[in-house]
């Protein structure tokens, strides 16, 4: 079953799993580590992520590191960029209207 990258990065774990391994690479273990729960746990989010192409693995000796695959990030960035520019549109004019407002009042 191939999964939503959407669907992936709403579990909060799996977003905190994205924020260590975009600082660099880390294994499985090191990344339970830095969470209150089992290494199998870590593998289903990891699994999930892995799925969804937004980390990779990569085999070195005996060890897997994972890491983030930052063209699948840029493609979740160009979904939330359309809507920075909706919004950004609507604060400028919010802005236009709160100086009218103000000018109004001098």
């Amino acid at each position: 079953m191939r999964r939503d990258i959407f669907q992936a990065i709403a579990d909060p774990t799996r977003r905190a799993i994205i924020t260590l391994i975009a600082v660099q690479a880390m294994t499985p273990n090191v990344i339970a580590d830095s969470f209150h729960t089992t290494r199998q746990s870590v593998s289903k989010h990891l699994r999930i992520l892995t799925e969804c192409q937004l980390v990779k693995q990569e085999q070195k000796g005996r060890e897997i590191y994972y890491s983030l695959e930052i063209e699948k990030m840029k493609e979740i960035d160009k979904w939330i960029e359309q809507f920075r520019q909706i919004w950004e549109t609507r604060f400028k004019q919010l802005d236009k209207v709160l100086f009218t407002i103000k000018k109004q009042k001098k």
